[in-house]
């Protein structure tokens, strides 16, 4: 039995969609931490708790706006926020329509501006 068909089966879709979601933002970070104040392994676990909205919608998590506002907090200058959103470029090059469309909506949503637009194409040079 192919592994596609057993994943599919046994109702593991969502939980391995995550754990690869999960697994890109950990290497994504050895790819950005070294040259950059704030690393992507810093964004990734403080908008952890977004991931549910990323990835289904609903209701955003509170524990989704404290960490925007940590990673806000942690975003000083122009280079650090660029960081940020080069993480936030590379996590959601793979994401659905709906998926950025959820996740340019959360600043929003948490009463916060990130200083950039969340979309497929943003320009983090700025």
């Amino acid at each position: 039995m192919e592994i596609a068909t057993v994943v599919k089966s046994s109702g593991l879709i969502k939980p391995v969609k995550i754990a690869v979601f999960m697994s890109m933002l950990i290497t994504m970070s050895f790819f950005h931490g070294g040259q950059t104040q704030i690393s992507c392994n810093t964004v990734s676990s403080d908008l952890y708790p977004c991931l549910s909205f990323i990835m289904n919608g609903g209701t955003v998590d509170p524990a989704c706006c404290s960490g925007i506002n940590t990673l806000i907090s942690l975003a000083k200058t122009k280079t650090d926020r660029q960081s940020v959103c080069l993480c936030l470029k590379s996590f959601l090059s793979n994401a659905t329509d709906g998926q950025i469309k959820n996740a340019a909506s959360i600043p929003g949503l948490c009463g916060v501006d990130l200083h950039f637009n969340i979309t497929r194409d943003m320009d983090c040079s700025k």
